[in-house]
């Protein structure tokens, strides 16, 4: 798959030349594989992880052959991994801890991908102004996904009761969340980009700024992480550690770059160019998962019955920062 079959292709142009350009950059390149390798990826369809599907072309000249796989949900990434169809994945950082939870154990976390400012999406003329506003509003909500954990992590540090509104359950997309909204069926959601932003756009919903839950102390602000599957990544690890170094090296050009980061996140999701550039702004592309977050977060959600077990004991076992550290010292 290739930047310009994803409609990337001048996003990609201005960031090969980035690199073409820059002596280091291209002394610090990894060799090539001495036999093509396939490497299979699941990713979600959202801007901050538009480095996954920009990097194929790179990946091919090192000999790791990307085949990428899109899925809805996080939750769905993370099935997919641990059933072994996957050989790498971006999950939610929560999902460590409830796949050692539930006694899986071929998860093993790499890096986190990005974060953002979240604030609750109020519908125009629902007043949204401090957190007890929310007493008696239907709030969409996605069970179980990063942003519920993020948004469930703040209610209780705030102690708002969980029951004090009423939480609608909505699945698939985040396009189910905006059309609900938009419907009047719900008061607020709790979402992610782009499909924050849309309403706020489209100009039937707003940011609630007051209502901001990303600053838990058990959460915080990342917007996933990247994982391996454990056999997988004995089996290929010099191909992982290409597409670690291809997706950082990918990564730091957008984080540099607004408008290049504003021409990928169109170009992956579809959206109207002006929307996708105000979207992109709130990102901050990097990582901010460390294995002592995600201890907070398997304890604190062990404790509000999340998970059946407290597996922050366990993190450290798996969880790889080699990948990282190797890249940044090609």
């Amino acid at each position: 798959m290739s930047w310009k079959n994803l409609g990337l292709s001048a996003v990609g142009v201005f960031i090969a030349g980035c690199l073409a350009f820059s002596p280091t950059a291209r002394a610090a390149d990894p060799a090539p594989l001495p036999k093509p390798v396939e490497l299979t990826v699941g990713y979600q369809k959202v801007g901050h992880l538009a480095p996954v599907v920009m990097i194929a072309d790179t990946l091919k000249a090192l000999g790791v052959e990307l085949k990428t796989v899109e899925f809805a949900r996080y939750a769905d990434a993370r099935t997919a991994l641990l059933a072994g169809s996957l050989d790498m994945a971006t999950v939610g950082p929560a999902d460590l801890a409830i796949s050692l939870a539930q006694g899986a154990t071929d998860m093993v976390g790499i890096m986190g991908v990005g974060s953002s400012p979240k604030y609750v999406i109020g519908r125009k003329g629902v007043t949204l102004d401090s957190w007890n506003d929310l007493k008696g509003k239907k709030v969409a909500i996605a069970p179980g996904s990063a942003v519920w954990f993020q948004f469930a992590a703040t209610l209780t540090e705030k102690g708002i009761p969980y029951n004090s509104f009423q939480a609608v359950n909505i699945q698939g997309g985040g396009a189910n969340f905006d059309q609900a909204l938009q419907r009047g069926e719900v008061d607020a959601i709790v979402t992610w980009e782009p499909f924050e932003s849309i309403p706020v756009m489209e100009g039937y919903g707003y940011f609630a700024k007051n209502l901001e839950y990303s600053q838990s102390k058990s959460v915080g602000s990342e917007l996933g992480m990247l994982v391996a599957n454990r056999k997988a990544m004995a089996e290929k690890r010099p191909a992982m550690e290409r597409f670690v170094w291809s997706y950082l090296q990918v990564q730091k050009s957008l984080a540099d770059s607004p408008e290049a980061f504003a021409k990928a996140y169109a170009s992956l999701t579809g959206l109207d160019p002006k929307l996708a550039a105000e979207a992109s702004k709130v990102i901050e592309l990097g990582s901010v998962v460390t294995p002592d977050q995600i201890k907070r977060q398997a304890k604190a959600f062990n404790e509000l019955g999340v998970i059946p077990k407290d597996v922050s004991g366990e993190i450290d076992k798996y969880w790889d920062a080699s990948f990282v550290k190797q890249a940044q010292a090609q």
